[in-house]
């Protein structure tokens, strides 16, 4: 069976910022499929649930508050790598628009809601280092019908 690093929130563990999840039904619907590893890059990285939220300014990760909270977000990326390392994973599911596993868009670091190309940190740390990286999204849409 595929191991397959993914997000915690989207299989339903409270560890967003807001202290939420975002369950998302048909990826646990594929659990059967796959080997799926919980990880959550922001707890990795020492950050509390709930959390003041945060959005990438430029090179550094600001939470709404204005604290500089890059350093977490590093640290949370490498354990996730580190994880993948371990676990010989080449497949990632991670939480769209986050900053720390958003694909292709995320937030504009204004706390307004507007979105901008890029990736967040771990995502762009897993992408430089081979690994293949899904939006929840994108990993339905491959991986539904097999």
């Amino acid at each position: 069976m595929k191991r397959v690093l993914i997000s915690a929130c989207l299989l339903g563990l409270k560890c967003r910022y807001d202290g939420l999840s975002k369950e998302n039904k048909d990826i646990i619907n594929m659990i059967k499929q796959f080997e799926f590893i919980p990880v959550c890059p922001e707890v990795f990285g020492g950050l509390e649930t709930p959390r003041v939220p945060s959005e990438i300014k430029g090179e550094r990760v600001i939470n709404k508050d204005g604290l500089d909270v890059t350093s977490n977000y590093l640290r949370g990326a490498e354990e996730t790598l580190r994880l993948c390392k371990l676990y010989n994973v080449d497949t990632v599911v991670l939480k769209a628009k986050s900053p720390s596993c958003g694909k292709g868009l995320i937030y504009d670091g204004t706390f307004s809601g507007n979105l901008i190309e890029g990736n967040g940190i771990t995502t762009q740390l897993l992408i430089d280092n081979g690994i293949k990286v899904f939006t929840e999204d994108e990993f339905i849409k491959e991986f539904k019908n097999i």
